[in-house]
């Protein structure tokens, strides 16, 4: 079977992926790239500073120090100040929750407020009747009527 003579063949193997238009469009992205657009990355680098002299550290601190105060203050205005705008919404309508009013609470459950404590609700969900915290209210879906006529 074996034959000595015989050229040594040449085999090739070939590995097939999965037929998938997001993995073609993955490997096909690698095909376009190229290095003619280097040029104009490395111009917005700094210049180098001429022979026998030093950058200024100062310099860079500043830039440094000035773009974490920039991502400080975007965190603020994109995260920080909705979040605590919405938080005392919520704490102005857990105050002005009366008997009488519906309420969704954060687990889902749909009721009518039979009476308001400090800290807790005692709410009625068709047969079943809940003592809730007031934390656990989500939203007021309708307002008793006494509260609309005052």
């Amino acid at each position: 079977m074996f034959n000595e003579r015989a050229r040594p063949r040449k085999e090739i193997y070939e590995v097939k992926l999965a037929n998938s238009p997001c993995i073609h469009t993955f490997i096909g992205s690698f095909v376009d790239m190229n290095l003619s657009n280097a040029g104009l990355i490395l111009a917005m680098g700094q210049a180098p500073t001429p022979a026998g002299t030093q950058a200024d550290p100062r310099g860079q601190a500043v830039t440094t120090i000035g773009m974490l105060v920039i991502m400080v203050v975007m965190f603020y205005f994109v995260l920080i100040r909705p979040q605590s705008k919405k938080a005392k919404e919520h704490a102005e309508m857990l105050k002005t929750v009366k008997a009488g009013d519906k309420i969704v609470t954060t687990g889902g459950v749909v009721g009518v407020v039979i009476t308001v404590k400090d800290k807790t609700l005692n709410i009625r969900s068709a047969d079943a009747k809940f003592e809730i915290t007031k934390a656990a209210v989500a939203e007021v879906t309708e307002r008793s009527a006494a509260t609309s006529e005052s």
